[in-house]
């Protein structure tokens, strides 16, 4: 007999139909003549109620039937006897697919707290919660291909292993296979990566952005969507040492395409999490207003759902960065120091003025454009006051900034003089100058950090809980 999910029996009208069910055990309950058992199987945040008869199986297996071991149960759906569910399984055949020790089972049916449940992150994606973050994780994915694939963008992967730094930083993981103890040396007492697998210094990429330029100024428009690394030392609700990257780039788009296009999608995205994500939403919404119900009204976020609307309904507003300095010395927040950072023209915004700007100021999300050269990347159009550059960021109720991009300098000269101000070794970037010498034409992209998203969808307050496997500083478990 076909084995059937579990979101599949929820919606079934049909009745006595034998059915097989499998899945993992949340909780049992009942008394001495009839079993409650609610089933999962990871495909719906809703369990199965599987209702099995004492006097039909044998006593040792309904012992064994606990927290999360696992079942395959053949039985009757029929209409469900108690409030909660439309459908129960009435079980006519249980099989014991795998035993859970009760004493050793760390997943109980109790509210653990998130740091205990990343500290068991291989399991944690039984829990509702886990469940839930990662069916929505998955929908966005799909959600992002399907976005870029209808308006005719390619898909492109840009290497993980790479010689260049998109960025500038200098935070990179180094991939080599020199014997770490006795590498080889230069004559200057260097080591010598020539003698390395690449016949030179590699690392871990921090953006596939560059690379997508070669693509974007032959095939028009591609997309990235790929695993990045930074090698930065930072411990927070916020970072991420391996973290996944969306990057769109588009020749003969200007600064105005590349808003639009920004705007457009993630509005898109965010539709498509309301329309096909409503159970696990719900569930998060929840969540979050039993985590915050003991904060002060004024400290608590904003509901979930309503925040997702919020996005989709509003029309972005475009405001310059001069602008936005201007609005937040103006602002009695300013006046009264309730900054905790300085706001100064020059000097990159921090998320408490990016949220501001959305929350307080203007009640809608924010496109930022034209900030100082000094603050952004070498690969950014030069505006004519030779200030500032055709840069963006998208700013987000809650979260600040959620992508950031920019009209790419396509000016030979103008980007080879950036580079020198900035350091950027021109003669390793010999093919990245190459794509301004033959046939350059105006392009821009963005970066979209997946995990960030997926934070602001699923309302969750630590980057950690949005990725499988989160790898941070002195954490590189399972």
């Amino acid at each position: 007999m076909e084995r059937l999910k579990i979101k599949e029996i929820l919606v079934s009208k049909e009745r006595e139909k034998d059915v097989v069910a499998k899945g993992w055990v949340r909780t049992k309950r009942g008394s001495k003549n009839v079993n409650f058992i609610a089933m999962n199987d990871g495909s719906t945040i809703h369990n199965l109620q599987v209702v099995a008869n004492v006097e039909n199986f044998d006593e040792e297996l309904l012992k064994n039937i606990t927290t999360g071991a696992s079942l395959a149960v053949t039985g009757k759906l029929a209409d469900s006897q108690g409030s909660g569910q439309a459908v129960e399984l009435i079980a006519g055949k249980i099989e014991l697919l795998g035993k859970a020790d009760p004493e050793k089972f760390p997943m109980q049916p109790k509210r653990h707290t998130l740091e205990f449940l990343r500290e068991n992150a291989h399991l944690r994606f039984r829990t509702n919660t886990f469940g839930a973050i990662f069916r929505v994780r998955h929908a966005m994915a799909f959600a992002i291909h399907k976005y870029f694939n209808d308006k005719g963008f390619y898909y492109m992967h840009t290497p993980i292993i790479t010689a260049s730094d998109a960025e500038g930083a200098g935070q990179m993981f180094r991939v080599s296979t020199l014997d770490p103890k006795t590498p080889p040396l230069t004559e200057e007492g260097n080591i010598d990566f020539s003698k390395d697998f690449f016949g030179r210094a590699t690392n871990l990429t921090v953006s596939g952005q560059l690379e997508g330029e070669l693509g974007a100024t032959a095939l028009g428009e591609i997309y990235t969507f790929g695993p990045t690394f930074r090698a930065e030392n930072s411990n927070t609700t916020r970072h991420l040492s391996e973290f996944w990257m969306i990057e769109p780039e588009m020749a003969f788009y200007d600064l105005t395409d590349n808003m639009d296009l920004a705007e457009d999608f993630l509005k898109s995205l965010i539709r498509y999490a309301l329309d096909n994500c409503m159970d696990d939403l719900q569930f998060l919404a929840n969540r979050l207003v039993q985590e915050e119900k003991n904060k002060p009204q004024d400290q608590r976020s904003m509901e979930l759902i309503e925040k997702l609307r919020f996005v989709v309904e509003n029309d972005f507003v475009r405001c310059t960065y001069t602008e936005a300095i201007e609005i937040l010395k103006n602002s009695k927040y300013y006046k009264t120091n309730k900054f905790e950072f300085p706001v100064e023209w020059g000097i990159d915004l921090q998320s408490e003025h990016e949220r501001y700007l959305v929350e307080k100021h203007f009640k809608r999300p924010v496109i930022l454009v034209d900030y100082p050269k000094d603050i952004k990347a070498f690969y950014m159009k030069l505006n004519d006051d030779n200030k500032t550059v055709r840069a963006m960021d998208v700013l987000f109720p809650q979260i600040g900034e959620i992508i950031g991009g920019s009209q790419r300098e396509e000016d030979y000269e103008k980007l080879l003089g950036r580079m020198q101000e900035m350091n950027i070794p021109a003669d390793e970037m010999w093919w990245y100058l190459d794509t301004r010498r033959f046939g350059t034409v105006p392009h821009s992209g963005f970066g979209l950090g997946f995990e960030r998203f997926v934070q602001f969808v699923t309302g969750m307050g630590n980057i950690r809980d949005v990725i499988p496997f989160p790898r941070a500083p002195k954490n590189a478990e399972f």
